[in-house]
């Protein structure tokens, strides 16, 4: 995993810019649309906890997927579609290579079977990979999961969960990358 930790909460406003990008790409994924949202908040307001600085970020997040502007929910589809598709051989994040490490596990029929739903998932939700706290669940768990809302096929409620599913993720992580 990486050497990366994050600094004590209480001075994240007090970060540069770059530094406050840093602990946004950690907890989440590195992505400019996210930088963009959130960066702001991160300098001008005080947190308690990582959660709370997650939570407050999750906010945002389901703001713009309750707008009614189209260019709102193209530009959370983008923070969304950051999140690297699960099975991947090459992942960028070394949490996200961390955290996927046990759905590269199995046969080569299985792998081949996540990477029909991830393309399927793709299509059925233009613009967003699927997202979902792995948390230790099995590869054939996280298919089932993965087939139920392509089913399901309801845009609204995919953003909702993967949101959710991202600051799960970050809070995961957060606990992970704090200083001791």
């Amino acid at each position: 995993m990486s050497t990366f930790q994050l600094p004590p909460v209480a001075g994240v406003p007090a970060l540069s810019t770059v530094e406050r990008a840093a602990v946004l790409d950690a907890l989440f994924e590195p992505c400019a649309a996210l930088h963009a949202l959130s960066l702001d908040i991160l300098h001008t307001k005080n947190f308690d906890s990582y959660n709370d600085l997650i939570a407050s970020v999750g906010v945002q997040l389901t703001e713009l997927s309750e707008s009614s502007s189209t260019s709102d929910k193209e530009w959370l589809d983008k923070i969304l579609g950051a999140h690297p598709r699960l099975g991947e051989k090459k992942v960028e994040s070394a949490q996200s290579q961390a955290e996927q490490a046990q759905l590269n596990t199995g046969g080569e029929e299985e792998a081949t079977q996540l990477r029909d739903l991830n393309a399927k998932y793709e299509e059925t939700f233009p613009g967003l990979k699927y997202v979902v706290f792995v948390n230790g669940r099995s590869r054939l768990v996280i298919m089932e999961n993965m087939q139920e809302r392509i089913v399901r096929a309801d845009i609204k409620l995919e953003r909702l969960e993967a949101i959710k599913a991202m600051c799960d993720i970050a809070a995961d992580r957060a606990g992970k990358l704090q200083q001791p």
